[in-house]
């Protein structure tokens, strides 16, 4: 590996006038400057960083890690954290826990080995409920996941809002008899199982055995669960999830039983992405603001390793409602979906 002692042989200078040039450090002639940048060049010479970081006691990297970069809500956050990040001078380190205690663990201590200036953090459900114990020894923001009695930065949706709005949402166009399904991986699903039982509440209307499920948030949980209501006695006129994986499962249990959208059976999801905007009819979503998240996380962070000593603060976002074709108004006359062979 070349080292910066190569360097100052190939320039014919000494390694602290290398050291000066790499640095940008004033009082550097340009006759020596274009010397050591010809002598990179011919070396093809990459600084050793995390050399560079430990004798400043300062990275220039940040940590991201997300519990799953197949859903595109932390898709869309990571990109927006590493487009401020790169605005302001800092990499990331991405990491995907799978909501896996012990890959998150290693990612942890990946980021301590890595000396970053700071993480942003979706933490599993483990960690969520024992997170005072962990030994954060660098500038923290975490997104996502509500943490209660503990003085941590962090960038949430307010889920309990969102929910209810969107579930209002389907009562008010007629639909009474709705399924739901919420993630169980963090508090968000629970958040958002509330806002959903308050909205029922608040119009006299109760969850029906057999149409309120929890799930992890994968695909496949969504498909599974959804099959479970369409196939039974009473399937419900409409189905809320709590995230756009568990929604995808459900337009896949859609389509293989041939129902209709919204004259069988309404649906409504989390997340504006991509498909749902695309499938006809396309899904009533409520738009979580994934830029806003990430650029906010971020500039929290950046403030926190400038300011390590300054108060704690929690952002917390709404969500936007967009009404689409699966969620249309129901009709005034009574229809029961009929399973369809």
């Amino acid at each position: 590996m070349v080292g910066i002692k190569d360097v100052a042989e190939a320039a014919g200078v000494s390694t602290a006038s290398v050291s000066r040039v790499l640095t940008n450090q004033p009082n550097v002639t340009p006759e020596l400057r274009e010397k050591v940048m010809a002598a990179v060049k011919q070396l093809n010479y990459r600084p050793n960083l995390v050399a560079r970081s430990l004798r400043s006691q300062q990275s220039n990297t940040i940590g991201l890690i997300v519990s799953d970069i197949r859903n595109p809500f932390f898709t869309a956050i990571s990109r927006a954290v590493e487009d401020t990040a790169y605005q302001q001078g800092f990499r990331v380190i991405l990491c995907n826990t799978d909501e896996d205690a012990e890959k998150e663990t290693l990612y942890l201590n990946l980021m301590r080995d890595e000396n970053v200036a700071g993480i942003i953090f979706s933490p599993t459900r483990q960690t969520l409920a024992n997170f005072s114990a962990l030994d954060l020894n660098f500038p923290t923001v975490v997104v996502d996941r509500s943490i209660k009695n503990i003085n941590v930065d962090s960038v949430l949706l307010d889920n309990v809002a969102a929910a209810y709005r969107l579930t209002n949402h389907l009562i008010e166009n007629g639909y009474q008899r709705i399924g739901a399904i919420f993630g169980e991986a963090s508090t968000t699903g629970a958040e958002r199982r509330h806002g959903f039982l308050e909205a029922l509440k608040d119009h006299n209307l109760t969850s029906l055995p057999g149409l309120l499920k929890t799930a992890p948030p994968k695909i496949e949980n969504g498909y599974e669960s959804a099959l479970e209501m369409l196939k039974s006695g009473t399937p419900p006129e409409a189905i809320f999830t709590s995230n756009s994986m568990l929604g995808a499962g459900v337009l896949m249990a859609i389509r293989e039983m041939k129902f209709n959208m919204p004259d069988d059976l309404a649906l409504v999801t989390f997340d504006d992405t991509a498909w749902a905007s695309l499938v006809q009819p396309a899904i009533t979503v409520i738009a979580q603001p994934t830029d806003e998240i990430g650029k906010t996380a971020t500039q929290l962070l950046l403030q926190r390793i400038a300011e390590p000593g300054r108060p704690t603060r929690k952002v917390i976002l709404d969500g936007e409602l967009i009404v689409r074709g699966s969620s249309a108004a129901r009709s005034l006359a009574l229809h029961i979906p009929v399973l369809k062979v």
